[in-house]
């Protein structure tokens, strides 16, 4: 009897298209998966991979499952991407990204240019900006990460690390930003350094340069740039736990909302200043499309933990009727188009002066961001933090009984 797989015309084609399948009886295509979306330059998939997903996107050398089965779920691949072992779903991952065995990458996640993981790393709602390494034996979660300027000054995490991203309450208003997105797309920020076998607890903010001892727990914001954090244990007791307390209820929101809006900026710098980077790319629409969605799905995200963290405020906490009567004007801000004059004419100014800038760097965004003089590039940071400040500002109009202070760091 004939033993075919069932994904086996589909095998056929992308072998005849270049690709290298060591072993073309252990791999599973969906039937639901395009060929036309999988390159066959310089791409090896190794035995016992799976490929699902209508919008999953392969580029040129991509390498699947060196050290292991993967498994890949609509998920969008630029070029020379590695997944050398784990489950990736509905992520994207920009050239030369990779990650190691057990890696765990769910929904929502964006790794950007030579962003990368060691063994046995959990993403979960997670951006990193270009460089940015994991260690091994880490979950990191519900978190933006920036800071570096190549393989050698790149913000890392050290081993064993853990994002707390979920409470007591059940709650994950959690969001942390290390580094921002004004500064951090510019890619000229000192590297961030978070300790191994640490951790931080969500939501916190972070500068560029920070330096966590290893060991250390973060529970507070830290926005200083270039700061030493030596956290200091609590000492041991036994107290009564008071249910959704939320006695920092002003922070975690502010915070929440100072994530949001990055998360506005980064997209705008997407639709605006990467797009047509993407273009010149094989296959960069669908790529340029699937992180569009995926900041789409962050936000999405975002919003819904902050309206299920309103409805388990406390009767008798006086913030509660303001935050019921007003989350829903407040999450909307992150979701429609920003009318203000003085951010438009900001935008405009950099991308006049962007575009004149890198005419002899058309096809290579790293190398088009950093050799942007400095002058162009403060003009991107003050556009993209006008566009944080003016949604932070209306949303603190709006829910003035927590007197959050959510502008500029």
């Amino acid at each position: 009897m004939e033993m075919k797989p069932r994904s086996y015309e589909k095998i056929v084609r992308i072998i005849n298209k270049g690709v290298d399948i060591p072993n073309p009886l252990t791999l599973d295509i969906g039937d639901e998966v395009s060929v036309d979306r999988i390159s066959g330059t310089g791409i090896t998939i190794y035995p016992g991979c799976r490929i699902y997903g209508a919008k999953t996107v392969i580029s040129s050398g991509v390498q699947l499952g060196k050290e292991g089965p993967v498994t890949i779920d609509d998920c969008q691949l630029g070029p020379k991407v590695e997944l050398k072992a784990g489950y990736f779903n509905k992520s994207v991952f920009l050239e030369k990204a990779n990650m190691s065995s057990g890696a765990h990458v769910r929904e929502g996640c964006i790794l950007e240019e030579e962003a990368n993981g060691a063994h046995c790393v959990g993403l979960k709602q997670t951006i990193l900006f270009p460089f940015v390494t994991l260690g091994s034996l880490i979950n990191f979660c519900d978190c933006l990460m920036a800071g570096g300027t190549s393989r050698k000054d790149h913000s890392e995490v050290g081993s064993s690390y853990i994002h707390f991203n979920f409470t007591p309450d059940g709650n994950k208003t959690t969001a942390s930003l290390f580094g921002d997105v004004p500064r951090g797309v510019m890619l000229n920020q000192p590297a961030i350094f978070l300790g191994g076998q640490g951790g931080v607890v969500g939501p916190v903010r972070l500068g560029y340069g920070t330096v966590v001892a290893a060991g250390s727990v973060v529970r507070n914001d830290v926005t200083q740039d270039k700061k030493l954090i030596i956290a200091q244990a609590y000492p041991g007791k036994v107290i009564d736990f008071i249910p959704h307390a939320y006695t920092n209820l002003s922070r975690i929101i502010g915070n929440n909302i100072i994530y949001l809006a990055n998360l506005v900026a980064l997209e705008q710098w997407y639709n605006h200043v990467r797009q047509p980077f993407f273009k010149k790319q094989e296959f960069g629409t669908l790529i340029y499309a699937g992180a569009l969605e995926k900041l789409a799905l962050a936000k999405k995200e975002r919003v819904s933990r902050l309206k299920a963290l309103a409805e388990k405020v406390p009767e008798h906490n006086s913030a509660r009727r303001e935050l019921l009567e007003n989350m829903d004007s407040v999450c909307g801000l992150f979701g429609i188009d920003l009318p203000d004059s003085i951010i438009s004419s900001s935008r405009d100014g950099f991308l006049a002066a962007f575009n004149e800038s890198t005419q002899d760097n058309a096809k290579d965004y790293i190398t088009a961001i950093q050799t942007l003089p400095p002058a162009v590039a403060q003009q991107g940071v003050v556009w993209l933090q006008q566009i944080i400040d003016s949604l932070c500002s209306r949303a603190a109009v709006m829910l003035t009984s927590l007197n959050m202070r959510i502008t500029k760091q």
